[in-house]
């Protein structure tokens, strides 16, 4: 949704979605007109069967349809299983289509094996794009391992540069921030909220404020770590345009993740001005500077507490550069004029 409202600058945008919705009796279509950005939503009756599904989602993809009109170029935002509508658009009227591609999970094939038909029908899919755009090249080299053979062109996520800025505030209390959904395998919160515990030897007082998700699953452990000075704080649902109060308010951004693409809240905590502790995981060592703050080895709990302690005896200011590094790789000017060329590529 990002990457078409910044497309949205110079071209007329048409977002087409399918979505099973629990107690409907038939599919509903919702329309949002903007100026050069139209929503277009199906909400579709659920069923297990997978061939009403299917004929569910194919009925309501022909309704959105007749509803857009005509268009030049199709963008997937995600490869499968939406790929399958542009295969049909690109064989019967000859429309091309590029993807942008940021799934997680080409990362953990090993783990979570994917079905041999959606194997079959994603390199098909692949094949006939004109263009792939994953996010990172760390993406791009697992999509090739799993044989996704394409054209493939690298364009990072997008930030709204114009909210996220940098204000020069200073916190009375050394303040970490994390936001992200709080998914335990990926975000590794309990190895934050352990060196949260070792931080309180270390400092007279703090806050880690953890944003997004369900925090409720991590009461057992935090009262198991029986914080005393360590004031932690979850903050279960913030609105997108409120969370740059939230990273301005902070002295550093957290994320201790086992694996990642390029997450876009790092590029916004840049944005911000405010240095970024990650872990050197997928592609955010791609874009990542190293005066802008460091990145530690995975599952490094006592590096973590070190580099956290490094920064709050010398604190990182370069909200200017940093700033002005989000404009020019990830504004949405920036990433419009990509999709751009690619667009125009695509219709030579």
């Amino acid at each position: 949704m990002r990457h078409a409202k910044a497309v949205s600058l110079k071209h007329q945008v048409s977002v087409l979605h399918i979505i099973s919705k629990p107690g409907i009796s038939k599919t509903t279509i919702e329309i949002e007109k903007n100026l050069n950005f139209n929503a277009f939503i199906a909400y579709i009756k659920p069923n297990k069967n997978p061939f009403i599904k299917l004929f569910r989602f194919w009925s309501a993809y022909q309704s959105l349809l007749k509803q857009i009109g005509v268009f030049d170029v199709v963008h997937l935002n995600k490869l499968y299983p939406f790929g399958l509508f542009a295969l049909h658009l690109k064989k019967i009227k000859r429309i091309p289509f590029i993807i942008s591609e940021h799934w997680t999970g080409y990362h953990l094939t090993d783990k979570k094996k994917l079905s041999w038909i959606e194997v079959f029908l994603s390199k098909k899919i692949a094949k006939k794009a004109s263009t792939i755009c994953p996010v990172s090249n760390d993406l791009k080299d697992s999509m090739l391992k799993n044989k996704l053979i394409g054209n493939y062109q690298i364009v990072p996520n997008v930030v709204d540069t114009t909210l996220f800025k940098s204000i020069n505030e200073t916190s009375k209390t050394f303040t970490i921030t994390h936001i992200s959904s709080l998914l335990e395998p990926h975000k590794n919160i309990s190895g934050m909220l352990r060196v949260a515990k070792q931080l309180e030897n270390q400092l007279d007082s703090f806050v880690w404020n953890f944003i997004g998700g369900n925090g409720h699953q991590f009461k057992a452990l935090i009262k198991s770590l029986n914080f005393k000075k360590g004031q932690i704080n979850f903050i279960e649902h913030v609105e997108h345009e409120k969370i740059p109060a939230y990273l301005n308010a902070s002295d550093v951004f957290t994320l201790f993740s086992n694996y990642e693409n390029l997450p876009c809240v790092i590029l916004e905590s840049f944005s911000c001005g405010i240095p970024v502790i990650a872990t050197n995981v997928g592609g955010i060592r791609e874009y990542f500077p190293k005066e802008f703050g460091y990145l530690i080895n995975k599952n490094d709990e006592s590096e973590l507490l070190e580099k956290l302690k490094t920064i709050y005896e010398n604190p990182i200011h370069l909200g200017e550069e940093m700033h002005t590094y989000a404009v020019e790789n990830f504004s949405s000017e920036k990433i419009c004029d990509s999709f751009t060329k690619l667009y125009l590529d695509a219709l030579k």
